[in-house]
């Protein structure tokens, strides 16, 4: 579901922790998490203690991220389930973290893939 412009600029003065669970809750209702890639595969930012893929809610927010020298990324979803699947093992076999819905300043809530999972999980018992 594309968003309007006033809803991408309200959602973007969200702190961390109140992008943390729009992004959840958004994550689980649309069935998909955005990330970003290039012919690398997924990019990736550095927190001063991990290595972090970072994710969206939404394909323009990712998208959002798609400058200077990102510029060459394209915005892809992941499914849910395949995000469950396979993503969350893979990152902790890669000792890699999720940075959640990171905002232009590089803040975002950094969690390990299986709080990230559980928290996705815990939003879907919800919706049920």
């Amino acid at each position: 579901m594309a968003l309007e412009q006033n809803q991408i600029e309200e959602i973007a003065r969200y702190d961390e922790e109140k992008r943390l669970k729009y992004s959840v809750k958004t994550m689980v209702q649309e069935r998909q998490i955005w990330i970003l890639t290039d012919e690398h595969g997924c990019v990736m930012l550095n927190s001063e203690e991990e290595d972090c893929v970072p994710v969206w809610p939404n394909e323009e927010f990712a998208l959002q991220w798609a400058t200077g020298e990102w510029s060459e990324c394209k915005a892809e979803s992941i499914s849910l389930n395949k995000w469950h699947s396979r993503w969350t093992m893979g990152l902790e076999d890669d000792e890699l973290a999720v940075v959640v819905f990171p905002n232009q300043n590089e803040e975002g809530v950094v969690l390990f893939p299986d709080e990230f999972d559980f928290e996705l999980k815990k939003q879907a018992s919800k919706v049920r």
